[in-house]
């Protein structure tokens, strides 16, 4: 098994690159094979902090378009953007959507969020499970038809229902681990396509 505290290939090269965090990679080969981000999009980066997303996709919109990242956290960025939106808050509550909404909508979802961690990997799928499905919803509400989206959850029996529930919702659904992710996490990403 790998550990946490030792830096890897991805920590080393996030850290020569500017990128806060590792976690990038994991977007950039998703990027490489499905194409979903172009310049001028507007894209809504759900659990940003710290960053790393949402500078990936702040590089790729090329200065066009509007990033928006949201988190109960601060992102960990050492320049500003013109075309990048950050709200801290909590992305559920029912004036921060109606707030999401106006910024919107939305012709990508990104989010790499996670729970709170335990250990317990029982406790956390369920937690998984249950924070992809509130970003789901999210999702439905303020994603165009066409959109697309990129939801992180650890892999558990309570999986295959968020994948049902987005072929409800996208023409196209694909599961992807990227070679970057640690070979000890049980964390895989939903992609959909297409939405309907």
């Amino acid at each position: 098994m790998g550990r946490r505290d030792k830096l890897d290939h991805y920590s080393l090269k996030a850290q020569k690159e500017g990128y806060p965090a590792r976690s990038v990679y994991k977007l950039e080969e998703i990027q490489n094979k499905f194409k979903i981000l172009k310049p001028g999009q507007k894209i809504i980066d759900v659990g940003a902090a710290p960053g790393s997303w949402t500078m990936y996709a702040l590089k790729i919109t090329q200065g066009k378009g509007l990033v928006v990242g949201a988190d109960l956290k601060p992102l960990n960025l050492k320049k500003t953007y013109p075309n990048l939106f950050f709200m801290q808050g909590d992305v559920f509550k029912e004036e921060t959507v109606n707030f999401l909404c106006e910024k919107g909508p939305f012709d990508v979802v990104l989010s790499d969020a996670a729970p709170s961690t335990t250990g317990n990997r029982l406790t956390d799928t369920s937690r998984s499970y249950d924070l992809v499905l509130e970003i789901l919803n999210l999702a439905d509400n303020i994603l165009k038809p066409g959109g697309s989206a990129v939801f992180k959850i650890f892999q558990g029996e309570d999986s295959k229902l968020i994948l049902d529930r987005m072929k409800l919702l996208f023409n196209d659904v694909k599961t992807f681990k990227p070679k970057s992710v640690r070979s000890e996490s049980f964390e895989t990403y939903f992609i959909g396509l297409n939405k309907k």
